[in-house]
């Protein structure tokens, strides 16, 4: 479990399932991510972090505001489904907060709170974050994390949920 001033980055637990849906599957969120997707498709993405957790020890967790609502998800996983391209395997740092808290540097604050945890307990060269180039919001967020973009790591979306199919990828150092 991680603490911040206003949030607890923790795994999430099979209760969390329906809030997890709920902030996750809305048309606004899922936008660059293939719109809506079905019951099982956030099912499938929900059990992906239960099982990144389980493997690696860390995964993209939940985000809870001090009063327990979840409000997100971030953190830093292992890329393993993305065989073949310039991102596989590697440490993904990624966030989701929901629409309601759009704006108010929760992804800042939470994303902060994952790279230092990740520098703390992970031996990784460099963290790596990705998105589509029409993804201003996410982009933004990496360069005001301090990452840089790295065009030679661009690749296709494997699973083509993408609405341009192309991820531009961003990477961040190990502190010296």
């Amino acid at each position: 479990m991680i603490e911040t001033a206003r949030l607890i980055l923790r795994p999430w637990r099979e209760d969390d399932r329906g809030a997890f849906a709920a902030i996750i599957n809305t048309p606004a969120m899922m936008a660059d991510f293939g719109g809506v997707k079905d019951r099982a498709g956030i099912d499938r993405l929900f059990d992906k972090r239960i099982d990144d957790q389980a493997r690696n020890g860390h995964s993209f967790w939940a985000v809870e505001l001090h009063s327990g609502e979840i409000v997100g998800s971030v953190g830093i996983r292992v890329a393993h489904d993305y065989p073949g391209l310039p991102v596989e395997g590697m440490r993904e740092l990624g966030w989701r907060i929901a629409e309601a808290h759009w704006g108010t540097g929760l992804a800042h604050e939470a994303a902060k709170a994952a790279i230092n945890w990740g520098w703390a307990n992970i031996d990784t060269p460099f963290l790596a974050a990705w998105t589509t180039a029409g993804n201003t919001r996410s982009w933004g967020l990496m360069e005001r994390l301090g990452m840089t973009r790295r065009v030679d790591l661009d690749c296709r979306d494997p699973d083509g949920s993408c609405p341009d199919d192309n991820l531009i990828v961003y990477t961040m150092d190990r502190p010296q």
